[in-house]
């Protein structure tokens, strides 16, 4: 049974099928967007007082209010989808990326009377990478060493890094009032402050390369083809010689490299880190990535689905405040978008599923 499903999955039409599922799902995506933006710009013209822009098509908030703000969501929505592609999940997000902003802080605090601008601006990027990395390292090592559910060890490290969170302020001098909030030397402004037109385009463009990167590993690179493979049929995958634990360590580690960028994104953007520094992220996070067609089950998900769910999560958001809602909404919406995304996944999977069994009844 598992040599004549391996030799379905690897037939032409097979392929087709694969291929253009995520195409649909990605334009079905697009779709929602075009409406939501059409409802919100709609509702903006309405709201808007007479001789002032549109409250929702005005640069301020297609910029501050959507763009920026989903840059961080979508660069860990993308580490999020490799994980979620191989049948596991990384609830530890947030706190990784609070880690890694408070943890370069920190240090840049301390080090920033002895050391050259440039130098700094290098610590700046490389330190919240590195400590993501590290972060990552570890949960993958405890899921493949220890052969322990994402889930569970995701939960765990998601409470010891956001204690590490609370705990680095305390240590560290400042020059607030409140010893839980970090605020950076100035000389990483130059970097991560870059403004072009008056608009700080760090974000946007970090945001862009993360899809990008992770869009050409994935779609382009055997490594990421073996990502696919694992969350297809992990027993089959290990069966045909693949390095199943070291695949699955890396993607972790992928996942934990991305909350560092996020870390560094919002370092840079902010000027200051703080105990609450994303806090709460992973439920967007996880959102984001399940919108944008990642399976739960594994073997699904792209890094352009990713950012395609980032911006309907993002436009839902910003949509709450154009419409004067209460925020106490957002998190009531992003949990009906998970369920609401999961369960149209599972209805899709049994519909292939009686297709197919439709058709091998039909071939014999």
């Amino acid at each position: 049974m598992e040599t004549q499903s391996i030799a379905e999955i690897s037939s032409p039409r097979s392929s087709v099928r694969k291929f253009r599922l995520p195409r649909m799902q990605e334009l079905g995506l697009v779709v929602v967007i075009v409406v939501l933006g059409a409802i919100l710009s709609t509702y903006g013209w309405y709201d808007a007082r007479p001789g002032h822009p549109n409250t929702f098509l005005n640069k301020d908030n297609l910029i501050d209010g959507i763009a920026t703000p989903m840059s961080y969501y979508a660069i860990m929505a993308v580490g999020q989808t490799f994980v979620i592609i191989t049948a596991g999940i990384d609830i530890s997000v947030g706190a990784i990326m609070a880690v890694s902003a408070l943890g370069s802080a920190a240090l840049l605090i301390r080090i920033s009377p002895h050391y050259s601008t440039s130098t700094i601006i290098v610590l700046s990027v490389a330190m919240p990478l590195a400590i993501g990395l590290l972060c990552g390292l570890l949960n993958g090592l405890l899921i493949v060493a220890l052969d322990l559910h994402p889930f569970i060890v995701t939960l765990g490290t998601m409470s010891i890094f956001r204690g590490l969170a609370n705990v680095i302020p305390w240590d560290t001098l400042t020059n607030t009032l409140d010893p839980k909030t970090l605020v950076l030397p100035k000389a990483t402004a130059p970097l991560m402050k870059y403004q072009i037109g008056g608009v700080n385009v760090i974000p946007g463009i970090t945001m862009l390369i993360c899809v990008i990167l992770g869009g050409i590993y994935l779609r382009l690179m055997v490594a990421g083809r073996q990502v696919y493979a694992i969350g297809g049929n992990e027993q089959a995958s290990r069966y045909s010689g693949l390095r199943v634990k070291w695949i699955k360590l890396w993607v972790y580690a992928l996942s934990g490299l991305s909350a560092g960028v996020a870390g560094m994104v919002s370092l840079g953007r902010f000027g200051t880190a703080s105990t609450s520094t994303g806090n709460t992220y992973e439920l967007t996070v996880i959102a984001a990535a399940v919108v944008g067609g990642a399976s739960l089950s594994g073997g699904r998900g792209t890094a352009l689905g990713a950012l395609l769910g980032t911006l309907v999560i993002a436009m839902i958001e910003n949509g709450i405040y154009t419409l004067n809602l209460k925020q106490e909404y957002r998190l009531i919406i992003i949990g009906c978008a998970i369920v609401v995304a999961v369960s149209l996944d599972q209805i899709s999977a049994l519909i292939n599923e009686r297709r197919l069994a439709r058709l091998g009844g039909r071939a014999s």
